[in-house]
């Protein structure tokens, strides 16, 4: 089959596609064919050898998949051949074939197609978490998002209205504001244009951000917190930006907010009750037509070199989606 192989971390990374045997069926999983495999910040910082949990090379990279099972392990009950599912597998994604463990096995709704699936679990999963159980976001409340037009920040946007939040969106360019708007912002500026204490005092005068949902990190967390309200919420998704910024810890004492830290991953593995009624929420949401995942399609494995430099470039909106295959293939 074919599958992208790291080679080694690098720099660069030694990294390409290749022909390699399909891996062994292991006990408690399935085999899935793989149609769609989303690419995020995590993937690239897993290529690189930066992400928090690391494989040792040679391995196939690629974690969000969605795809058809076709081969179940003699141990799996309850799992049919022909099924479709996404899942988070870890690595083994970019190929035409992953093994994954059974329980890890989303089933999808019929009117998700798999380049929408494949673009959901992380992005919707760890924003759902993240606005309900650690911001506990309340109707009417005020919602900043930062990186609003990546994959994490259109689900804020989203998730956010859908729980009545009024939504403000910061991006870097004109046209990742009009995508925020698109997806149901209701008011928009450029941060790097803009002082996020300018534009804050402007949409809520002097009351400031009930929650502040950052996935990017950097120079903009510390402006960030500076303008949060009482019992604000200011949420620690992830570090876009590069740096892991260094927040002055008088600032919560004197605004009276909370650093609360989302860690989705974990989440998923300490409390799987919890993370399976929230996708099932996000399920309602979507057939309401509430979720419309913004997603750039690239059509083949041989694309994947193309997905991690838009990534790493910063030039992406949405969530970028590997075809490995179609749905009739």
């Amino acid at each position: 089959m074919r599958a992208v192989v790291l080679e080694s971390f690098g720099p660069p990374p030694q990294l390409g596609l290749r022909d390699i045997p399909p891996p062994p069926l292991r006990p408690g999983c399935v085999r899935v064919r793989v149609h769609a495999v989303g690419c995020g910040f995590p993937d690239a910082l897993m290529v690189a050898g930066k992400y928090q949990s690391k494989a040792e090379p040679p391995f196939t990279p690629g974690n969000e998949i969605a795809g058809v099972v076709t081969e179940v392990a003699p141990d799996v009950p309850n799992v049919r051949g022909g099924a479709r599912v996404l899942a988070m597998a870890g690595h083994g994604g970019l190929a035409e074939e992953c093994i994954v463990a059974a329980d890890s096995l989303i089933p999808l709704p019929d009117s998700m197609s798999m380049g929408i699936a494949a673009a959901f679990l992380i992005n919707y999963g760890t924003t759902y978490h993240a606005l309900v159980q650690r911001a506990n976001l309340e109707a009417g409340e005020t919602l900043l998002v930062l990186g609003a037009a990546g994959g994490a920040g259109l689900s804020a946007i989203e998730i956010g209205k859908a729980l009545g939040a009024r939504v403000i969106a910061a991006a870097s360019t004109a046209g990742k504001l009009d995508l925020a708007k698109v997806h149901g912002a209701d008011e928009a500026f450029n941060y790097t244009a803009d002082t996020i204490k300018a534009k804050v005092k402007e949409f809520t005068g002097d009351r400031g951000i009930d929650v502040a949902y950052d996935p990017v990190g950097g120079d903009y967390a510390e402006q960030v917190v500076r303008n949060m309200a009482w019992n604000g919420r200011y949420l620690v998704i992830g570090f876009a930006g590069g740096a892991i910024p260094a927040i002055p810890l008088n600032l919560p004492l004197l605004k009276g907010c909370s650093l609360v830290g989302v860690f989705w991953g974990a989440h998923t593995k300490r409390e799987p009750a919890v993370h399976a009624a929230n996708i099932e929420a996000l399920f309602k949401l979507f057939q309401a037509g509430k979720l419309r995942p913004h997603l750039v399609e690239l059509d083949g494995l041989e694309r994947y070199a193309e997905a991690l430099d838009a990534i790493n470039g910063r030039r992406s909106t949405g969530k970028i989606v590997i075809r490995v295959a179609r749905e009739n293939a």
